[in-house]
């Protein structure tokens, strides 16, 4: 993997555009009027004062403490460079605080506070506590770090951690569960060794003492070698603490048969001798920045049984502090947390271990750049994968209830699953409902691409969350080979595998398609062909006779062809009636775009079919329709016969008498903003739209394209609705989550 290049002028332009600084503050409360201002000062305020000083617990409530760390650093400590001084700190904090909002939705503001003294730090820390529901140190030299932090824990009621310590420790610590997983080693019985007794491997080594390991077998070594009993010399109380009973007096010696190495240290401090001293399977924890202490490339050269992981990027096993700090931070705030102690600790390591041996969702590959599975190269869940927040917040809570910390315990653990769900993406609702629907309806799902290796794990994530049964059209030994490829060799048998060369409806079919086809100018061998080497076809005609519920398609040909060739088998022309929606969500919305299928350039009577069908989608989906066919004209001006027949649908669903709101024509922003649409006070919409019925599919191509590629959108779609059975054709550069999102649409029978 090559190192990502970020030039100079690149990280200052970054810092300076379009405004200095990483975040800003937005009002979450109306604020536009005179009423609007008396609510939120004075005199409104006044009574959540008054409830605040009657009852302490209801600032929860009434303020943004619940969801507001504070990112405190001195500057002497920053990543690898040093005391540089609280002001220049300020960039790392800011980046903290906008970590925290991009992967926890924590709200976090950054403090520099200009002291080295210790005591300065804790007397304006503890005097803040009553703003936040947390306190996150950052970048503070040992041992500093220690008495400021111990002193915090003991005299605040909010959880106070430090990260370079524990953050650390807890990324190392599911690491470690899952390398000694693999190679069959258990704690209690491993040598560890740690090189560098600064805050991150003092704080990493107590965390794995609190999960089993013993004290004699963990061997602390700093640049005067190791942390012996009895040693006088460069000693500290935290030092102290970790001596151990051993004759090993250098790094060297110390490496002999040891399963682990970790290291917070320096770039080199280890050497391939080292490593080939080391016990089988050695675990190699090289977490120096920005160079680790021995390379992953130079380690496995002496010793290709090692497993390795850096804090590089870079490099496969990446000990990334962001998998822990918003998520630890997330499940104790929402708790009403004192503190975070070692068992919510211990639980976001066992959380973040157990998410690394899940099958990895396409989007976290891409972000990645590679394959991801679980062994050797991944033992570590990536800071991409959008299943952290919730996964590992409810872990951390519920470890914070069962050990007492939680002022406000959580009742329903699976519904605190789905808001945390719903924190981070617009569509989890709504996705949340129709999996539930597709769960009860366990339809048998067609994956008709079974060459492909995104629907191969869409198959296999279909049926593994129990949402049916997944038929592939396939050929075994090809299934056979991409499923092994992809890490889920195991799923072959659960899978069940149709192929057309040894179907025994193979007959019936073609008989079934001659009839359908023999007077639009196809013979018996055009319809052999069709019906036993085209996937598409093959699939739709298993449909057709009921060896199947649902079919999806499309992943590998262009929606267009792959709908021509369903037609053979299903009425799914524009004249039948069929018709394309997708969804887009965005910034917390949902909007319906049709027709983005079927119709080319539709006339006013397809625009009323196209606003009743999407209607019929949107309800699918929760959602009380309200159409608004848009053009680049509102309401007759400017007059153009490319707005006509968009002026003119209303009109047909006058006289059709249909069940839902419409208007036409507007541009969109009339459509979807309410004090533009305000300034038409006939229209008839009594809210933004969310179906946008457009004039011809060009418009609708580009507008959801346009959506995907500048607001990062996402798309769901094109759903097709109309046709007598469940078919969703995805898009060539669908997901494995696509995939199985239209899956799920397919069998809750959205169209």
């Amino acid at each position: 993997m090559s190192k990502t290049k970020i030039t100079p002028e690149e990280a200052l332009a970054y810092h300076l555009e379009p405004r200095p600084g990483k975040y800003e503050i937005v009002a979450s409360t109306p604020m536009a009027t005179q009423r609007d201002l008396s609510l939120a000062y004075s005199p409104g305020v006044a009574v959540p004062v008054q409830a605040i000083a009657d009852n302490p617990a209801t600032a929860y409530d009434y303020t943004v403490k619940g969801n507001m760390v504070a990112v405190i650093s001195n500057g002497t400590a920053i990543l690898g460079m040093g005391n540089l001084g609280a002001l220049a700190s300020k960039p790392v904090m800011e980046g903290k605080a906008v970590l925290f909002k991009r992967f926890a939705d924590v709200n976090a503001i950054d403090i520099e506070l200009d002291t080295e003294d210790a005591d300065e730090i804790i007397k304006a820390v503890s005097l803040m506590g009553p703003t936040f529901g947390g306190i996150n140190l950052e970048d503070i030299k040992a041992p500093e770090c220690f008495i400021i932090e111990q002193r915090l824990k003991e005299i605040m009621d909010i959880p106070v951690f430090h990260d370079d310590q524990h953050g650390t420790a807890v990324i190392c610590a599911a690491g470690l569960i899952n390398a000694l997983e693999m190679t069959g080693k258990k704690i209690e019985e491993c040598k560890i060794v740690l090189n560098g007794a600064g805050a991150a491997g003092i704080a990493c080594l107590e965390l794995l003492k609190a999960m089993g390991a013993r004290h004699d077998n963990c061997i602390m070594c700093d640049t005067k070698g190791v942390i012996y009993q009895g040693r006088t010399e460069g000693m500290n109380q935290w030092k102290s603490a970790h001596a151990a009973r051993t004759d090993a007096r250098s790094l060297e010696e110390a490496m002999v048969g040891a399963d682990v190495f970790l290291g917070v240290s320096v770039k080199g401090a280890v050497t391939p001798e080292m490593v080939a001293s080391m016990a089988d399977n050695p675990v190699i924890f090289a977490m120096a920045n920005p160079d680790p202490e021995i390379t992953p490339e130079e380690a496995h050269a002496v010793r290709a049984d090692a497993i390795v992981a850096t804090g590089r990027s870079d490099y496969p096993n990446q000990v990334n502090n962001v998998l822990g700090f918003p998520y630890l931070f997330r499940g104790a705030l929402d708790i009403h947390a004192r503190a975070i102690n070692d068992e919510m600790k211990i639980a976001c390591a066992r959380a973040l271990a157990a998410l690394a041996r899940e099958d990895v969702p396409d989007e976290v590959a891409m972000a990645y750049g590679r394959k991801l599975s679980f062994g050797r190269d991944y033992i570590i869940p990536t800071p991409f994968d959008p299943r952290l927040i919730y996964v590992v917040p409810p872990a951390v809570a519920k470890a914070g209830m069962d050990t007492g910390v939680a002022r406000r315990p959580i009742i329903d653990l699976k519904a605190y699953e789905q808001t945390l769900k719903a924190r981070m993406d617009s569509t989890a609702s709504i996705l949340q409902g129709i999996h539930a629907r597709a769960k009860q309806a366990q339809a048998r799902m067609i994956f008709a691409e079974g060459d492909d290796p995104r629907v191969l794990r869409a198959a296999v994530a279909y049926q593994r969350a129990g949402l049916g049964r997944a038929l592939v059209v396939g050929r075994e030994a090809d299934v056979k080979e991409k499923l092994d490829i992809a890490g889920l060799g195991d799923a072959m048998r659960e899978l069940e595998i149709v192929n057309a060369a040894n179907s025994r409806h193979l007959d019936q079919y073609k008989d079934f398609l001659y009839n359908r086809l023999q007077r639009t100018g196809f013979d018996r061998h055009d319809v052999h062909r069709l019906a036993a080497r085209d996937r598409h076809v093959f699939s739709a005609l298993m449909l057709q006779h009921g060896h199947g519920d649902g079919l999806i398609t499309g992943a590998t040909r262009k929606s267009a062809h792959v709908l021509s060739l369903i037609n053979h088998v299903f009425d799914a022309k524009a004249s039948d009636g069929a018709v394309g929606v997708t969804a887009l969500l965005n910034k917390g919305r949902i909007v319906l775009i049709a027709d983005t299928l079927v119709h080319e350039w539709p006339d006013e009577n397809d625009l009323a079919t196209i606003a009743i069908k999407a209607a019929g989608v949107a309800r699918n989906l929760g959602l009380e329709p309200r159409v608004a066919f848009v053009s680049f004209s509102t309401f007759g001006y400017p007059v153009s016969e490319r707005a006509t027949k968009m002026h003119v649908a209303p009109k047909v669903l006058d006289r059709m008498k249909v069940d839902f709101e419409y208007e036409g024509e507007m541009t969109v922003d009339v459509a979807l903003n309410p004090d533009v649409m305000s300034q038409y006070p006939f229209c008839r919409l009594t809210g933004p739209a969310n179906i946008l019925v457009v004039p011809a599919r060009h418009s609708a191509s580009i507008s959801v394209k346009l959506m995907q590629e500048m607001a990062g959108a996402t798309v769901i779609g094109p759903i097709l609705t109309g046709v007598t059975k469940p078919i969703q054709i995805c898009s060539t550069n669908s997901t494995v989550n696509d995939i199985l999102n239209m899956a799920v649409m397919a069998a809750c029978k959205v169209g």
